[in-house]
């Protein structure tokens, strides 16, 4: 069976993604992301 570039790109690139999500975690961006959403929450309902 002949496989497509997707087929031979999937895993490489969900790897990569994962990799990047953890070091961003690693490093505290989760913290600054959850921040900022707050922000916008209670600017979006007009408390803060």
């Amino acid at each position: 069976m002949r496989k497509t570039a997707v087929d031979r790109l999937w895993f490489p690139l969900a790897l990569a993604g994962a990799v990047m999500i953890v070091f961003g975690a690693l490093r505290g961006e989760a913290a600054v992301v959850l921040n900022k959403a707050i922000r916008i929450c209670l600017e979006c309902i007009g408390v803060g």
